[in-house]
């Protein structure tokens, strides 16, 4: 490689075009016939503006498909249920942002600028199948190709692709009634963003009716430059009302909807006006003659998975899970077509893993076993009784691609297929040949390759190699690598994964300040083998910062008993064991005690407040990111999941805000938050800066007009990592 003189990195530069990140394909997908992989590709000159590319397996080219400014090159207008939409999936850009392929993998379907296009893969003509002032989202190609569905005004439409002839399914969609459409806690905790499902035989469709009507509306204002705009928001806050749900099921010509029975809070069943449970899943078989659901309870400790068969109407329950504190959903829920069983995963022996039942509900094998968690199903090869999952069976700290025989009798061990340290996150083709690895490490951007079904390299799709015309080249030699670790929790339970980034160059007898950057909340892991590039850690390392990470007790893939150490209280072990990782400073020679600061986003910024407060002889000062100050101010379903219900445990909610501690607040806090945020409601701030005010306590604070929870924009970026650097160097190095 070439070697020149480095470039030192700036903030401005971390967020601007080209991305540092290099070729990072995103949505990557293999054609029904395995000929060729499509994706998506932000531009050079606009990283955040999206096309959609193509590689062919034959020519070994990429080429460009669509060029989204070629459709629509103004500014997009996108409708409300979109932006929150978007918002609940962590998405941000513009152009082709999402697309489907039809089953037989001649046509591409996306939306764009609130319409539908239609790009024939044969003739290279992308088709706009509609062109209304009302905005379609959530489309899809039915199985068999012959229409699109798609949701209009809270109501769902299929539209004959031949004859471009409109049918609406449902029609009392309006007001406080979504038809197909998933309600705001489905979106945002349950990692379910539609409402609606296709038989496979592409005669019936399944769908959630949703009623608003139960869920208080909040009034909240949305601060913005130039307006301030009042929104009143359903916002189902913990202890109070969910949505009233029911599923139903209705011909494709919509003449005939049929509801199905769903069990209430106490066992019995109710037409879906009780509204003590969720439905976080729905699948149909294929034989198209059954549809399954999973039926959650409202305190999240059962778990139901039923069939309902449309001809005779009758339900059955495959099987029940049960937890004493609460069950993590999933998607790994495979019916296989040529037998009547199913795969299934379930932490009841404490760890993800795989089991295989039949369709009675039946233990036929359990599939995979160990202190180890399994990430996902990847692929079902039936004809050769093969089952390929990601999980973590080497180390928490990578996700690797492995395969077990559907009729192992030893599921203690499991053949690994991925090659390289670090993470894989994975594709098949259908036809069980080939798959796509997307793979990065610590020091290795995502790379994108193609392999056999035994992992043998084909060939790159995107080899995103580190040379001089890559845009991180002039700064990838000053890029450091952490130090890996593990310590154990004070009370001795628990061993705690490290990673520890120290500046280059450091001078002897120098002590130097560090930053704890923090989430430590559930379904998340910072510590861990996969690229982070040219980021703010490598800026703060440029500064002169030591950078630290630890995952404390309740955060992800350690199993259940690790999760489970929160429940009914949190900020307590995550808390301590943060205190963990900063004595385990304390004994480096190099770290200044007295300038150890810590910073966090969401449950960071929870976090943030928390040892600030709680711990304030060993954080020096904080960053505080759109916190949950109060926890009655949060979702049912998050926060339940976590603390039960308020009324079942008053004190561990009081416990578990942040105002019982501002009192010892004696160091630097630095609060941030944006104006719009529909996630983390403003008010979490607003109700913490005025009870510091009330108890005299000083604090910088800095909000963002029109910005959402995740912070997006470029301008809002640089302006906020200036904040918090800012902060950092007058309260740790002047």
């Amino acid at each position: 490689m070439k070697t020149i003189k480095n470039s030192p990195l700036t903030i401005d530069r971390i967020y601007s075009s080209p991305s540092l990140n290099g070729q990072t394909p995103k949505s990557l997908k293999f054609s029904p016939d395995g000929s060729r992989v499509t994706y998506l590709q932000g531009k050079s000159e606009d990283l955040n503006r999206y096309d959609l590319w193509e590689y062919n397996l034959s020519s070994k080219e990429n080429k460009l498909l669509v060029d989204s400014q070629d459709l629509f090159s103004g500014t997009e207008i996108l409708s409300d249920e979109e932006k929150a939409r978007r918002e609940r999936q962590r998405v941000y850009g513009f152009g082709i942002m999402e697309y489907k392929f039809s089953n037989d993998g001649s046509a591409l379907l996306f939306p764009l600028n609130g319409d539908i296009y239609y790009y024939n893969l044969a003739n290279k003509n992308a088709k706009r199948l509609t062109e209304t002032d009302e905005f379609e989202t959530d489309i899809k190609f039915s199985p068999k190709g012959n229409y699109v569905s798609f949701i209009r005004n809270q109501n769902i439409f299929v539209l004959n692709i031949k004859n471009g002839n409109e049918t609406q399914l449902t029609k009392d969609g309006a007001g406080t009634i979504k038809n197909g459409m998933s309600e705001f806690v489905a979106q945002e905790e349950m990692d379910r963003m539609t409402g609606y499902w296709w038989s496979p035989d592409e005669k019936h469709i399944a769908f959630l009716r949703v009623d608003e009507t139960p869920v208080k509306t909040v009034i909240r204002n949305e601060i913005y430059a130039e307006k301030i705009e009042l929104i009143e928001q359903r916002y189902p806050a913990t202890g109070t009302n969910n949505v009233t749900i029911q599923l139903a099921v209705t011909d494709i010509k919509g003449k005939k909807v049929r509801f199905v029975e769903l069990d209430d809070a106490r066992g019995g069943t109710s037409n879906g006006n009780k509204n003590d449970f969720y439905l976080p899943r729905v699948k149909w078989l294929p034989d198209s003659k059954n549809l399954s659901y999973q039926w959650q309870s409202r305190d999240q400790k059962t778990l139901k998975l039923k069939t309902y068969n449309l001809k005779k109407r009758k339900q059955k329950t495959l099987l029940t899970e049960h937890s004493t504190h609460w069950l993590n959903l999933h998607h790994d829920l495979y019916f296989l077509k040529n037998s009547q069983s199913f795969i299934w995963a379930s932490e009841r022996d404490g760890f993800k893993h795989l089991y295989h039942f039949n369709n009675d509900g039946e233990l036929i094998n359990q599939l995979t076993k160990g202190k180890w968690v399994v990430d996902s199903i990847e692929h079902v090869d039936e004809k050769n009784g093969l089952i390929y999952f990601t999980g973590r069976a080497d180390t928490p700290l990578e996700r690797h691609l492995y395969r077990v025989p559907l009729n192992t009798k030893s599921p203690e061990h499991v053949a690994r297929i991925s090659k390289r340290n670090g993470f894989h996150s994975i594709n098949f083709s259908k036809n069980s040949k080939t798959y796509i690895d997307s793979f990065s490490n610590i020091s290795t951007p995502k790379q994108v390759s193609l392999h056999k079904i035994d992992g043998e390299h084909i060939t790159w799709l995107a080899e995103n190699k580190i040379n001089e015309e890559h845009p991180i080249f002039p700064y990838y030699a000053d890029l450091i690598q952490p130090r890996f670790g593990t310590l154990t929790s004070d009370d001795g339970k628990a061993t705690l994964y490290y990673k520890l980034y120290k500046p280059n160059n450091m001078v002897p007898g120098k002590k130097y300040p560090v930053v704890v950057n923090v989430y430590g909340g559930p379904h998340a892991q910072l510590v861990k083998n996969t690229w982070q590039g040219a980021d703010m850690t490598q800026y703060m390392l440029q500064q002169g910062y030591i950078v630290f990470q630890l995952d404390n007790r309740g955060s992800n893939y350690r199993g259940t008993e690790f999760e489970f150490s929160i429940y009914e209280k949190l900020g307590q072990v995550e808390v301590d064991d943060q205190i963990t990782g900063v004595k385990y400073l304390h004994t480096l020679p190099y770290v200044d005690k007295d300038k150890i600061g810590i910073f966090g986003h969401s449950y960071g910024g929870y976090m943030a407040l928390m040892t600030l407060f709680k711990a304030g002889d060993y954080f020096k000062a904080a960053v505080s990111g759109a916190p949950v100050t109060d926890w009655l101010l949060y979702d049912t379903h998050y926060t339940e999941r976590y603390l039960n219900h308020p009324k079942a445990n008053t004190d561990g909610y009081e416990q578990s805000s942040v105002f019982p501690y501002i009192t010892n607040l004696k160091n630097p806090l630095l609060v941030y938050h944006g104006m719009a945020d529909d996630n983390v409601l403003f008010t979490n701030t607003t109700k913490l800066i005025k009870a510091l005010q009330d108890e005299n306590k000083l604090f910088e604070l800095m909000t963002y007009p029109g910005s959402k929870h995740s912070m997006r924009g470029k301008a809002v970026k640089v302006h906020l990592n200036n904040t918090i650097m800012s902060f950092f160097d007058r309260h740790f190095k002047y």
